[in-house]
């Protein structure tokens, strides 16, 4: 399946419906994504496609700002399920820090085995591959 690039090109859509999927294009850093911007059109992407589940691909990030953090927390506000998938080792001690973690199961698969060099719909709707365990947050 090839990932589909969203008009703005803020992240990469590789499926809609109950289950969707999104990544953000193997960028390093997400500083340059206009926050405002991706809340919008996450939220546009979820209310059209009734989407319940929300799966990131965060493969090659190695650094997400403070608001992307606060974005994600908001999404489960809304009542959506968000699972992290493939986050480099900087990316899950903030998450562990701000027991994000705790809230949003982070999995581990190997997107190089797809097509499109995003987790395929079959491996994010199968079992969780590889889940990590949080620690406690710092004392």
């Amino acid at each position: 399946m090839t990932p589909t690039k969203n008009s703005k090109d803020i992240f990469q859509i590789y499926q809609t419906g109950e289950l969707t999927v999104v990544g953000f294009g193997n960028r390093e850093i997400l500083d340059q994504i206009d926050l405002s911007l991706c809340r919008s059109e996450i939220v546009d992407l979820v209310e059209k496609h009734q989407a319940k589940t929300l799966a990131f691909d965060l493969s090659g990030v190695k650094l997400i700002p403070s608001g992307m953090l606060g974005l994600l927390a908001s999404l489960r506000k809304m009542n959506i399920q968000i699972h992290l998938y493939n986050p480099s080792q900087d990316v899950i001690e903030v998450l562990q820090i701000t027991r994000l973690a705790d809230v949003m199961p982070i999995h581990f698969i190997d997107v190089n085995a797809s097509e499109a060099g995003g987790p395929s719909a079959g491996e994010i709707a199968g079992e969780p591959v590889v889940p990590v365990e949080s620690g406690p947050g710092p004392a």
